[in-house]
C-alpha cells in the first residue's frame, strides 16, 4: 500500500457516512467503497499538517471553507481536530465557493487551504481540495507525501480524550460569512480588469444579445445568494432559479450538462432541471442562461437555436475571449486533452505569436502549465495574457491578489468566467466559430483499477487504435501527458487534419471516459464508429 494515493483528479471525493469507525476501517472504506468518514478526515488533517511541515509547537495557518452538503459540518470538525492535533492554526471562513477559498488563503496569508466539497458530484458525496500558500491546488508530489504519511499514522496508537476532541474540533479563529462580501469585492475588481481586456456589452444590451431576464443557475451553491444581484446591478437582469432545487446539485447546476449538449424546446420544458425549465424561447444566437457547478468554479452558457438550445462550453468561451482580447497582444493558452479549440488551430490563427500548451484533465494542470511557462509575468503591473481552458467550463484566468500586496494568481471561478464572457460579447463576431467535432462517452461503474498502463488491455488497445487510424489514412502515435499516468492518448495526423482519441479513468467517480476530437473538415462517421466499437470492448472488460 506504500504507493497508494487517496487523491484523484481534483482532491479526494466519496460518498459520506458518519459511522464511527476506527482508522483502519476508515481507510478501507475510502479505498474500496469510495466512502468518506470523519475518522478518515481526522487522520487526513494530521497527515496534511505533517506533510506541510507543521509540527507540535509550530503554528502553520490553515484556512478551511465548505459548501452546503449535509455531512460537511461533521467532516470539517474532524479535519479541524486532525489539523490542530498536529500544531496547525485553523481558520474557518464558513460556506463559500472554491475560488473564495483560494482568495482566503492569500487574504489570510495562510500556508494551506482546505475546501470541503465534491464540486458537481451529488449532494450525497463530499471531499476535499487542498491549496498551497500561493492559492494553487496541491501537486502530485505533495499528495503522495500526504498519502504515505496518512498510512504511516494509521499504524500508530494515538488516543485523544473526549475533552480535547471537543476543544480541538473547533477552529482557532472563525470568520463565518467572510466570503460573501470578500468574493463580491474581488469580483468587482476583476470586472474592471475584464472591461479593459475584453470590452463592455453596451451594444449587446441594446441589441438584445442576452435574454431579459437572463436565467442564472448556481446549483444551489454559494453564488446563488448574490451573483444574480451582482449582474443585475451591471445591466444584465438575472433570475436565479436554483433556490427551488431540493439540494445542492439536485436538478440544477452545470453538473448535468455535457459540453456538447442540445435540447429541443419541448425537451427543455419537460426536463428535470431548474434552468432548462425556466429558459425563454429566445432568438437563434441569443444567450438565455448560464449554469455554475456546486462549488462555483466552473460555468456553462446556454444559447438559443432555431429549434431549442445548446451549450456554449469552455472551448466556446476560449474562442470568444481570445478574439475579444486580441488587441492585448499574444496570449499563452493552456487546454486540457479534452478541449478541441487548440486542436482546431483557432487559437494560433488569432495571433501567430500565440502559444498553446496541452495538459492533463483538471484545472490545476492548466494553472501549473501557465505558471511554469509564464512565471515572471505574474509579478507585473498589467494582467498577464494567459488563459487556461477545459470544455467542461473550467476557465483559469489571472486574478489580482485579494490581499492587495500586488502580483497575480491563477484561479478558476465560474462567476468570473461568466463576467468575462459577457463582457467579451461586444468584441466578438456573431457567427459560429469554426470548431472541430468531438464526442465523449463513458463507462459507468467501471472497475478503474483494470485500466492502467501496465495492463494488456491498455497495450492492445493502443496498438489497435494506431492501426485503425493508419487504415483511415492518419499517421498515429501515442502521446504522454504529465499528470495522467494511465491516460491512453492517440494523435493521428494527415493532410485532412488531426484526430485525437483518449481513454482515461475519472478521478472523481467510478467511470472510465473515452473522448474523440477531430479538427474542422474531417468526416466524423468512421471515427464515431471506432469510438462505439472501443466503448463496447472496454465496457466488457471494465464493468
Amino acid at each position: 500500500m506504500v504507493s497508494t494515493s487517496f487523491f484523484g483528479t481534483d482532491g479526494i471525493r466519496g460518498q459520506t457516512s458518519l459511522d464511527e469507525v476506527d482508522e483502519e476501517e476508515a481507510i478501507h472504506r475510502i479505498l474500496n467503497e469510495r466512502t468518506l468518514t470523519p475518522a478518515f478526515m481526522r487522520i487526513l488533517g494530521e497527515a496534511l499538517s505533517h506533510a506541510s511541515g507543521s509540527q507540535p509547537g509550530s503554528s502553520a495557518r490553515v484556512v478551511v471553507g465548505w459548501d452546503a452538503r449535509p455531512h460537511n459540518e461533521a467532516l470539517v470538525a474532524a479535519l479541524t481536530l486532525g489539523l490542530r492535533l498536529t500544531g496547525s492554526e485553523v481558520i474557518h471562513i464558513g460556506q463559500c465557493a472554491t475560488p473564495s477559498l483560494h482568495a482566503a488563503v492569500l487574504g489570510f496569508d495562510a500556508q494551506m487551504g482546505c475546501m470541503i466539497t465534491a464540486s458537481h458530484n451529488p449532494v450525497s458525496d463530499s471531499g476535499i481540495k487542498v491549496f498551497d500558500a500561493g492559492g494553487y491546488k496541491s501537486t502530485r508530489a505533495f499528495e503522495q507525501e500526504v498519502s504515505r504519511t496518512l498510512l504511516a499514522l494509521s499504524q500508530e496508537d494515538r488516543e485523544v480524550d473526549h475533552v480535547d476532541r471537543e476543544m480541538l474540533a473547533s477552529p482557532d479563529e472563525e470568520y463565518d460569512g467572510w466570503a460573501v462580501q470578500a468574493h463580491q469585492d474581488w469580483l468587482a475588481q476583476r470586472w474592471t480588469l475584464f472591461e479593459h481586456h475584453f470590452g463592455g456589452f453596451e451594444k449587446s444590451l441594446t441589441q438584445g444579445r442576452f435574454a431579459q431576464p437572463f436565467i442564472l443557475d448556481c446549483a444551489g451553491g454559494f453564488p446563488a445568494s448574490w451573483l444574480a444581484q451582482f449582474l443585475t446591478a451591471r445591466g444584465i437582469v438575472c433570475t436565479e432559479v436554483s433556490g427551488s432545487a431540493p439540494a445542492l446539485n439536485d436538478g440544477c447546476g452545470a453538473g448535468d450538462f455535457s459540453p456538447t449538449g442540445t435540447w429541443t424546446r419541448e425537451e427543455a420544458a419537460t426536463a428535470h432541471h431548474a434552468l432548462l425549465n425556466a429558459l425563454p424561447e429566445g432568438r437563434p444566437g441569443q444567450w438565455v442562461g448560464a449554469a455554475l457547478d456546486g462549488d462555483g468554479d466552473r460555468c456553462l452558457l446556454i444559447e438559443a437555436t432555431e429549434t431549442g438550445y445548446r451549450v456554449v462550453d469552455g472551448d466556446g468561451f476560449a474562442a470568444r475571449l481570445m478574439e475579444a482580447g486580441r488587441n492585448s497582444g499574444p496570449w499563452t493558452f493552456a487546454a486540457s486533452i479534452e478541449s478541441d479549440v487548440a486542436l482546431s488551430g483557432y487559437v494560433q490563427s488569432m495571433h501567430a505569436e500565440n502559444s498553446v500548451l496541452e495538459t492533463a484533465v483538471g484545472d490545476r494542470w492548466l494553472s501549473f502549465a501557465l505558471r511554469e511557462r509564464e512565471g515572471s509575468c505574474f509579478d507585473s503591473q498589467a494582467m498577464p495574457t494567459v488563459l487556461g481552458i477545459e470544455d467542461s467550463g473550467h476557465v483559469v484566468m489571472p486574478a489580482p491578489h485579494i490581499s492587495g500586496r500586488g502580483g497575480w494568481s491563477l484561479v478558476g471561478d465560474g462567476a468570473a468566467t461568466l463576467c468575462a464572457v459577457l463582457l467579451a460579447a461586444d468584441r466578438t463576431s456573431s457567427h459560429r466559430f469554426e470548431r472541430g467535432w468531438k464526442q465523449r462517452v463513458s463507462i459507468q461503474e467501471s472497475h478503474r483499477e483494470r485500466w492502467n498502463r501496465d495492463a494488456d488491455l491498455f497495450k492492445n488497445l493502443s496498438t489497435n487504435l494506431c492501426e485503425r487510424l493508419a487504415s483511415l489514412g492518419f499517421e498515429a502515435a501515442e502521446r504522454r501527458i504529465d499528470g495522467e499516468d494511465n491516460l491512453l492518448l492517440i494523435h493521428g495526423s494527415s493532410d485532412e487534419g488531426v484526430v485525437s482519441f483518449g481513454v482515461r479513468n475519472s478521478g472523481t467517480q467510478a467511470k472510465t471516459s473515452l473522448s474523440l476530437r477531430l479538427s474542422p473538415g474531417i468526416e466524423p462517421a468512421p471515427f464515431a464508429g471506432l469510438l462505439d466499437e472501443t466503448k463496447a470492448v472496454l465496457a466488457s472488460a471494465l464493468q
